[in-house]
């Protein structure tokens, strides 16, 4: 028994474009999210470059003999691209009236880092990280020994200035109460002036006396970029890999099923008349 349906050509034609557009955007997009995901990669691979240069270059200026701290006329231009970490030393009287207290948490547990403006002989100023002291000595009264009176030398690491407050912390200076070490605010909440932009992380020992526990600086950078890139790539050749599967192994498919049909002894479908297709189903 037979069974005939006719099409005409033109609704078979736009039938096929409609079942073909799809294909044809699914592509494209395809296409650019690899590209994107490639140079998502190349990317991260470039950062592992500037990362591993950045670590080298810091490991240099903290193992370096100290050098005197930038001069006034040079403030302007210090940057942490420059100048963050470099092995420093500065001389000066400290102002320990005038010590803030910043709330930290180190390898010695939760506290404050002390820092203390130093008077310096040109009459500007540079604040000190003199270092760590616990909860329960945050009372300058409690470590009296250990704040030098008189003219003293500090070696330590330049840090640049850190605005605003720690994570998702403000600093409130109007209560005293300080969760990063941002330089122009302490100075303006104690009164200061001329004072650099940036401040010193003393190193251990380099205060007399009892005192706040210094070179206690962690130097960290996190460096995964090579995860990250290796992420991207994989990424992208997973969708390559779909992409040849889907549109690769369909275009197989067509071929085959193509060559079945000419080869055949009995056709499943015939084309007939000039504008109609009649397609012949044979039970």
């Amino acid at each position: 028994m037979n069974e005939i349906g006719t099409v005409t050509d033109k609704e078979g034609a736009s039938r096929g474009k409609a079942a073909r557009a799809p294909s044809l955007w699914l592509t494209v997009l395809s296409l650019i999210a690899f590209v994107i995901l490639i140079a998502l990669g190349v990317w991260q691979i470039e950062r592992r470059a500037w990362k591993l240069a950045l670590i080298d270059r810091v490991e240099q200026r903290v193992h370096a003999p100290a050098a005197p701290i930038p001069s006034p006329a040079s403030w302007p231009a210090v940057s942490a691209t420059n100048d963050e970490y470099r092995h420093v030393h500065v001389t000066g009287r400290f102002l320990h009236d005038r010590e803030t207290l910043v709330q930290a948490v180190t390898e010695e547990g939760p506290g404050y880092w002390v820092l203390t403006p130093l008077q310096r002989g040109d009459g500007t100023q540079v604040l000190i990280n003199r270092g760590f002291v616990p909860s329960e000595r945050r009372d300058a009264s409690s470590r009296q020994s250990g704040n030098p009176d008189g003219q003293v030398e500090i070696t330590g690491l330049l840090r640049i200035t850190e605005p605003k407050g720690g994570f998702l912390r403000n600093n409130v200076p109007q209560h005293n109460r300080w969760y990063s070490r941002d330089v122009a605010a302490i100075a303006m909440a104690r009164g200061l002036h001329d004072v650099a932009p940036f401040f010193v992380d003393a190193d251990a020992g380099s205060q007399s006396g009892v005192g706040p526990i210094g070179g206690l600086t962690v130097i960290r950078f996190p460096n995964n970029h090579l995860i990250y890139a290796l992420t991207w790539f994989a990424l992208a050749f997973m969708l390559a890999g779909r992409l040849f599967v889907t549109f690769g192994g369909g275009l197989f498919r067509r071929k085959r099923f193509v060559h079945d049909k000419a080869g055949g002894r009995d056709a499943a479908t015939r084309r007939t008349g000039s504008d109609a297709g009649t397609i012949v189903e044979q039970a």
